[in-house]
């Protein structure tokens, strides 16, 4: 398996879009308060940039974009990043990819000095939540103040 993880550019903004939202649905993350129905979906190269300390990474398998994950400032903070729209397609899946690319986006925030990193997610996500469990991430009984992911269940804080 050749494994790339690199950051997303405008070449890659339709595929990822697709698998977001049908990774999305398949969780039952549809509609108002999901990622998947952020704005910024249709169009991720043009949300992530170095400058805004933020990338969104794709991973490709053989060539072929298989999901991708990003980090971003949460909500304005210069201390609190969040992980965002981690979606692998179920095919990729149970191969190790979440792990390498929750490392890969962890990594990125360290090297932007943030201090901590937020998610929000669905209890129905189970093997993620398993994945952020062991790479330290703590649940948290309500979400952080000024998530836009009203439609989530679980939220997680990790110490970076």
């Amino acid at each position: 398996m050749n494994l790339i993880i690199k950051e997303i550019t405008p070449d890659y903004d339709a595929v990822i879009s697709k698998i977001i939202k049908q990774v999305g649905a398949e969780f039952g993350a549809i509609g108002e308060g999901f990622g998947p129905s952020d704005p910024e979906v249709a169009a991720m190269s043009q949300h992530y940039s170095d400058k805004e300390a933020s990338r969104y990474f794709v991973v490709l398998v053989n060539d072929s974009v298989v999901g991708g994950s990003g980090i971003a400032a949460f909500n304005g903070s210069s201390d609190t990043c969040e992980l965002r729209k981690l979606f692998i397609l179920p095919t990729s899946r149970g191969l190790g990819i979440g792990k390498q690319l929750t490392e890969h986006c962890l990594s990125y925030a360290k090297s932007k000095g943030y201090k901590q990193c937020y998610l929000d997610t669905l209890a129905t996500m189970e093997s993620a939540i398993n994945l952020y469990e062991k790479f330290g991430f703590k649940h948290l009984s309500h979400p952080l103040a000024g998530t836009i992911h009203n439609g989530c269940d679980v939220w997680m804080l990790k110490t970076l």
